[in-house]
């Protein structure tokens, strides 16, 4: 058979033989590896960047959800400045999975690079339409619908698949063949040996490449800390059983959205126990409708019915499927907890099920709802009563089979926490990779993979948090984050402050308007010294003889006062001075 080469927007339909280029095969260049995201925390904005002389090809483009710190912020996305610079050499974006963090921020990011086009499975393809269809952008961006054995070439890159075990059918690793050596990504992963929905990972193609040689190893490492093997999807499978078995309340199902193997297993319990399954959530409801145009999620005709119709149905006959699992303020299940949800309410007795582990950060959000659940009599059942959740993420032992039969030269572990890779490093460590062998990387560092050697280079690329606030991308920063969490944590206090142009003084006491700092009712005395210090600072200046700049009278009322509320009450609140000229 005659290799044939495939264009990098050209659907693949069959399986593609590796072309070799002899201009891009010389080995001149060093491979550049920059990861813009994914190397500081869990879910956290997965983007891999491989470049050699002048392709690019992109792995994951998703985004994170903020922390408690990020007040107001929807989400962070990549930096792609670097990217953006380049667009002309980018060949293509490869997507693992369909998880938000890996296709989040293709919507904001794929104008600002070139639309380059997108090769992924179809479950993927089918959840990134839907993402780029909410964003009016369907179509900008030519998403090819591979299967699992096809191969392609984008530039100085020949990429092979390999399915591995997660929590979302359709979940691959790539296997990179480089003119320095094979690459292997590993997406995210687990091993399970009995899935639900999907066959086992692909040991054998992960052994074949350890045959090949691996020169580096990129491995998820979220859960490597963790010791033995992740639990079967198969075991939650029969807990969701038993549970369903043994209750003849309603039920409310609480797990990922993305969970599509745990949302099948649901169904398929509820068939059998004769529920009929009440879906709500809007990304719940948005990934069913995918998966079942897919064919990835086999649920019985009739079973699906809407919120009002469950009324007509006694409660041991009705199963709520829900997001919510980690508290969000407005997903379904909060809105539920609080009486706030509009078709649906918590009923005495109700058994709430959430199969989901508290992602850190998280853990105030659910225990608050667990408890407003409590509070209107429904009965909870988490993880740390029944084994109801497993994690998508392989463990300790787990981690050294994948050594085991890769037989990586070099390693890096990613999309994981510090601590992780520390832990993974350990783990390589004792299985016979040296440590200057394993290479801990940052968000914006750069490596250079040549033939003979790999290294952490001393040049970093722009890697900063890009927030999504509403309609705004990137016009948040860390000035704008901190004037929030000022105000949040000791309130704002506003000036209005009247001065004779002539004389400079004050033409009228003050007025102070307070917002989370003090009661201004009950603060009255403190009130009249907060004013008596301002006309101090005013007509102070006003006695030198000085020229009228209120830019730097703002500067001194904010500094001297902000100095003199601190020794009065040990809090730093927003000092916002409005002066008026008469």
């Amino acid at each position: 058979m005659t290799p044939k080469k495939i264009a990098p927007s050209e659907p693949v339909k069959k399986k593609v033989l590796e072309v070799r280029d002899a201009s891009r095969m010389t080995g001149k260049h060093n491979l550049r590896i920059i990861p813009l995201g994914g190397l500081e925390g869990v879910g956290e904005r997965n983007c891999m960047v491989l470049e050699y002389g002048n392709d690019i090809i992109v792995i994951d483009m998703g985004f994170a959800f903020p922390d408690e710190s990020m007040l107001g912020v929807d989400y962070y996305i990549p930096d792609v400045r670097y990217l953006e610079e380049r667009k002309k050499k980018i060949r293509g974006i490869l997507i693992s999975h369909g998880h938000l963090d890996h296709i989040g921020a293709l919507p904001y990011l794929l104008p600002k690079i070139g639309d380059p086009p997108i090769y992924t499975l179809p479950l993927s393809a089918k959840l990134i339409e839907r993402r780029l269809s909410e964003f009016d952008m369907l179509g900008r961006a030519k998403i090819n619908k591979l299967k699992l054995n096809d191969e392609i070439t984008l530039g100085a890159f020949h990429i092979r698949m390999f399915r591995v075990n997660h929590n979302i059918p359709d979940n691959v690793g790539f296997a990179i063949k480089t003119p320095v050596g094979l690459i292997i990504h590993s997406g995210d992963w687990k091993f399970d040996p009995t899935p639900v929905g999907e066959p086992p990972a692909e040991i054998d193609k992960l052994a074949l490449y350890g045959k090949e040689g691996v020169k580096l190893l990129m491995s998820d490492s979220t859960n490597v800390n963790i010791p033995g093997y992740s639990i079967s999807e198969k075991a939650i499978g029969e807990m969701i059983d038993r549970i369903f078995r043994e209750t003849h309340s309603r039920i409310i199902f609480a797990s990922f959205a993305s969970l599509v193997t745990r949302v099948q297993e649901m169904f398929t319990v509820a068939a059998k126990y004769n529920r009929k399954v009440v879906v709500t959530g809007r990304s719940m409801i948005q990934t069913v409708e995918a998966a079942m145009e897919g064919g990835y999620l086999k649920i019985d005709k009739g079973i699906l019915i809407k919120p009002e119709q469950a009324k007509s149905f006694p409660d041991n006959q009705v199963v709520i499927l829900t997001t919510g699992g980690q508290g969000e303020e407005f997903s379904a299940l909060a809105r539920m907890s609080r009486g706030e949800h509009r078709q649906i309410d918590i009923k005495a007795n109700d058994l709430v099920v959430i199969s989901a582990s508290v992602i850190p950060g998280n853990e105030n959000s659910v225990q608050t709802m667990m408890s407003n659940l409590t509070r209107l009599n429904a009965r909870v059942i988490y993880q740390k009563i029944l084994d109801i959740h497993t994690g998508g993420h392989a463990k300790e032992e787990e981690h050294k089979w994948m050594l085991s039969l890769t037989k990586p030269e070099y390693i890096m572990p990613i999309h994981a926490e510090h601590f992780m890779m520390v832990h993974m490093r350990d783990v390589a460590r004792d299985m016979g990779i040296a440590e200057d062998k394993i290479m801990l990387m940052e968000n914006g560092q750069v490596m250079e993979v040549s033939e003979n050697e790999v290294k952490v280079t001393r040049e970093r690329v722009p890697a900063e948090l890009v927030f999504v606030d509403g309609l705004g991308v990137g016009d948040i920063g860390e000035v704008v984050l901190r004037d929030r969490q000022m105000m949040a944590e000791d309130g704002m206090l506003v000036l209005i402050i009247t001065i004779d142009k002539k004389g400079g003084k004050l033409a009228a006491a003050p007025d102070i308007i307070s917002r989370g700092f003090v009661h201004m009712k009950t603060s009255e005395d403190f009130l009249r010294e907060i004013k008596h210090e301002v006309r101090k600072i005013v007509e102070s200046k006003a006695a030198k003889n000085l020229e009228p700049n209120w830019a730097w009278l703002r500067n001194e009322i904010r500094d001297q006062l902000g100095e003199f509320i601190f020794t009065r009450t040990e809090r730093r609140p927003m000092i916002l001075p409005v002066i008026i000229e008469v």
